[in-house]
């Protein structure tokens, strides 16, 4: 039954499929000589494009059956089945170009061909999209759906089944769970079919009531996969392997294919393709935007500077920033010149005698931080993200703080996660850490937003310990 139905869907979308690739030639023929959008429409045979029609349905067919395009695709996303559509539909316009020049006798537009061919992949995207959508629908509501047994620890089990269960889009409804300690555990876990024994599972699967199997095992234990695979034997089922990387993934990990080879990125950037395109967007249309806001102020405060103390106005100072990478951080200079002569590089105190009497206030109400905006438009910084530190205190930090070298995946910001949460200055290292950890793992560009607004709201007004120039 479950074969008939998966034969149905895929006869439905490729008929559909061929509809719209129908369609997309026509209306590239059309455009190209009825539409009167072209001052000089050239002579055709209206018998060549009949035939080359003809040659695509057939083509198509053939590309997109052979690329085993219409599997099912619960697990999958959109984005990848975009991916493959335009190299079918881009594989299937070569093969139909080659025929073309085989026949020899058939001429063709290359207009109607460029836009039968970038039509083409925008209904075919459009109809999958929708249709993917009105399966995701109907799953919602309980139908075609597909019966999951889940495999693992008395620990991994249960919660990778109540996740599959959130996911009411994919349609997997969780029939068992068989425990690898069962026999141990199986009475803790209540509200759950337990399958009790090697035997009851196979026979489970035998009798087809089982579509699909979800394995979730520690890395350590992945050697019983073997022994699963043993008691599946040849049934027609789909098996998935989910391990528990929970202790080797540490910042933002993902899973990409690489010709064929699924490669798990254990720690990486978010800001990666098009986030940082539109990261970087951000930075410099607020950026500038506030380099024109604050001009007049920051004159005011330059002015001020150079009035009620000796030295410079800017101070400049090495930070460590993405991946690593040193910058000169330029703030408006709070303490008198020569401050760390005798001290070195250390946090100021809240009474700091360092601190200026115009730098004290600079500090509290954050404006030192407002020529930070430079570095912002030089690429250096970021509005938003973990606030950059100086190499000597990075050294001395990253022997006792766990994953403290992990913030500089992404650029340091003016403003960021912990840092609107209070953690600045003089304050608990540790908890500054979890959440530029947290910021970097579930970045997203409406968080920056809304940090940006909390900070604009906040942070003239922010009474924050006095921190280090």
């Amino acid at each position: 039954m479950l074969k008939k139905y998966n034969q149905l869907f895929k006869g439905l979308l490729l008929i559909s499929d061929l509809c719209f690739v129908s369609y997309a030639w026509w209306l590239a023929f059309g455009m190209r000589f009825y539409s009167g959008l072209f001052a000089t429409p050239e002579a055709f045979v209206f018998r060549h494009y009949a035939v080359a029609w003809l040659i695509i349905l057939a083509v198509w067919t053939g590309v997109f059956e052979r690329s085993d395009f219409y599997r099912p695709r619960r697990l999958s996303t959109h984005h990848r089945e975009n991916i493959e559509l335009i190299k079918c539909s881009t594989v299937a316009l070569l093969i139909f170009l080659a025929v073309i020049f085989i026949i020899h006798d058939i001429v063709l537009s290359r207009m109607v061909v460029v836009m039968f061919w970038l039509s083409s992949l925008v209904l075919v995207t459009l109809s999958h999209h929708l249709f993917r959508e009105g399966l995701r629908f109907a799953r919602r509501r309980g139908y075609n759906l597909r019966h999951v047994l889940v495999i693992g620890t008395p620990t991994l089990a249960p919660a990778l089944a109540t996740r599959l269960r959130s996911y009411k889009r994919l349609g997997l409804r969780v029939d068992g769970i068989y425990l690898t300690h069962g026999e141990l555990l199986a009475g803790a876990i209540e509200g759950e079919n337990i399958v009790m024994g090697e035997e009851e599972l196979t026979e489970l699967i035998r009798r087809g009531a089982i579509d699909q199997v979800f394995v979730a095992l520690p890395l350590d234990q992945a050697a019983k996969l073997r022994d699963i695979q043993e008691w599946i034997g040849d049934e027609p089922v789909t098996v998935h392997f989910v391990p528990d990387l929970g202790a080797l993934a540490t910042l933002h990990g993902s899973v990409d294919e690489f010709d064929g080879l699924q490669v798990i990125s254990l720690q990486s950037s978010p800001h990666a393709g098009w986030n940082a395109v539109l990261k970087r967007g951000l930075d410099l249309a607020v950026g500038a935007l506030a380099v024109i806001v604050f001009t007049p102020l920051m004159v005011l405060v330059a002015v001020a500077i150079k009035c009620s103390s000796r030295g410079p106005i800017l101070y400049r100072q090495e930070r460590m920033g993405l991946d690593g990478r040193r910058f000169m951080m330029l703030k408006f200079r709070s303490m008198v010149v020569d401050a760390e002569q005798f001290t070195g590089p250390v946090w100021a105190s809240e009474d700091d005698s360092r601190v200026t009497p115009l730098g004290r206030w600079l500090r509290k109400t954050n404006l030192d931080e407002l020529p930070q905006l430079i570095n912002v438009l030089r690429g250096e910084m970021s509005l938003v993200g973990p606030r950059p530190e100086r190499p000597p205190l990075i050294d001395e930090f990253r022997k006792s703080i766990p994953k403290y070298m992990l913030r500089h995946k992404v650029k340091a910001g003016m403003t960021g996660w912990a840092q609107i949460h209070g953690w600045r200055g003089n304050t608990s290292l540790k908890s500054r850490i979890e959440y530029d950890i947290d910021y970097i793992e579930h970045w997203s560009l409406w968080r920056d937003i809304k940090i940006l607004a909390q900070t604009l709201y906040g942070g003239f007004r922010n009474n924050r310990p006095v921190t280090s120039k």
